[in-house]
């Protein structure tokens, strides 16, 4: 078998990251400029990214019909083609009903050549380097939703909408290339679809029933390094009296770009410390981080600082936690159960980012940190000892390549 490169996972999600950036930044910013209300454009936006919402249906599918390249070209295609087609709308309020259609496509279309990624992680990455793949994997996202927004904002602003879809366009086709070197994975047409189905019902059901996939569900759910302020950093920003154009600058690319490199960082601890230790352990400085800018005096130094550091630590436990799904869903109809893992861990972000809003509004920005970082430090202490005792008793699996 011939394995594929780590590396190559931040090309091969480029794609996605590109059409995301597009959506969220490049699109809100030019539709307002057109006359549309800021309610009507958030639904918009918020309709795209429902998406991935919906993760788990589409997960089967990939699973059960073509090969693992055959779906990544035919979602990349789509991708591309839905990104073409809001260039050449016309931005008008009338038009809402189908910008909204489409950008939900884009973002399907996005979602889907995720998985693909997911199974060629779970399947042609060499175990002791599952956790690099998961660094790249999260660090390709963060960058080329950069890409899609900040350079697809600029594109559009200095010369035009049109010439922007087709550089990004472009650039998400070249860097899609990267599957080329990767070996495919084929779907068994030998079998039919209802004996698949009933395979996958019992591989999902038998990953659910195992203790330590329950343990990992369970512990992707809880507010451990969830890095939910950075949903809020921008709103707070004059706690610290910072200026418009610094929140703008150092929450958009230079915490992407920083998150990123704990990205790969993070994926280079988990495989040498392992997944729970690097998860765990992570979790542990994520949350003394958020401490120490409690503590620290609110000027914009310290926002900045901050605001930096808290993004290079949100990056680190990204990677392991995509590096914690990995080593759990095995190699068996992994888009569907990829996807469904991924669900589970996009809860704590939502609920911590309302949890923050509220501290804060009560208690200020202060205790706002201080009580995501104390929610973590007593979840990691739980889950350790929890771990500790699975350990003991052998329920926690070694994998070996």
């Amino acid at each position: 078998m011939k394995y594929t490169k780590p590396v190559y996972i931040f090309f091969l999600i480029m794609p996605m990251g590109i059409s995301q950036g597009f959506v969220t930044v490049t699109l809100p910013f030019l539709l307002t400029k057109n006359g549309f209300p800021v309610a009507l454009t958030a639904g918009i936006v918020a309709i795209g990214l429902s998406a991935n919402l919906w993760r788990f249906v589409w997960g089967p599918v990939v699973d059960l019909s073509l090969s693992l390249h055959k779906w990544y070209w035919l979602s990349l295609l789509a991708c591309i083609a839905s990104v073409m087609l809001l260039c050449f709308i016309p931005f008008t309020v009338k038009s809402a009903t189908l910008l909204s259609i489409i950008v939900f496509v884009s973002q399907v279309s996005g979602t889907i050549t995720l998985l693909p990624i997911n199974g060629l992680m779970a399947k042609r990455i060499r175990e002791n380097k599952k956790g690099a793949a998961s660094g790249w994997y999260q660090a390709g996202s963060l960058a080329s939703t950069g890409i899609g927004g900040g350079g697809g904002l600029w594109l559009a602003t200095h010369y035009n909408l049109i010439l922007a879809g087709i550089i990004l366009c472009a650039a998400s086709i070249f860097f899609a290339m990267a599957m080329l070197l990767t070996q495919d994975i084929p779907y068994l047409k030998e079998t039919t679809i209802a004996h698949e189905v009933k395979g996958m019902g019992r591989d999902t059901l038998a990953m659910i029933k195992s203790p330590v996939a329950l343990f990992v569900m369970l512990l992707i759910i809880m507010p451990i390094g969830t890095g939910a302020m950075a949903n809020l950093w921008s709103a707070v920003a004059r706690d610290w009296k910072t200026d418009a154009d610094t929140v703008v600058l150092v929450t958009g690319l230079l915490c992407g770009g920083v998150s990123a490199v704990g990205c790969i960082a993070g994926g280079f601890i988990a495989d040498r410390w392992g997944v729970w230790n690097a998860y765990l352990g992570i979790g542990i400085i994520c949350a003394l981080v958020t401490v120490l800018i409690a503590l620290l005096p609110y000027r914009p130094a310290t926002y900045i600082s901050g605001v930096l550091v808290y993004g290079f630590c949100t990056g680190l436990i990204y990677a392991a936690y995509t590096a914690v799904i990995l080593f759990v869903i095995g190699k068996r109809h992994t888009a569907t159960k990829f996807s469904l893992m991924s669900s589970f861990g996009n809860l704590p972000v939502v609920y911590m980012t309302t949890f923050n809003g509220w501290t804060h509004d009560k208690f200020g920005s202060r205790y706002m940190l201080i009580a995501e970082a104390v929610a973590g430090i007593i979840f990691v202490i739980i889950f350790f000892i929890v771990l500790q005792q699975m350990k003991q008793k052998n329920m926690i699996p070694v994998l070996v390549e």
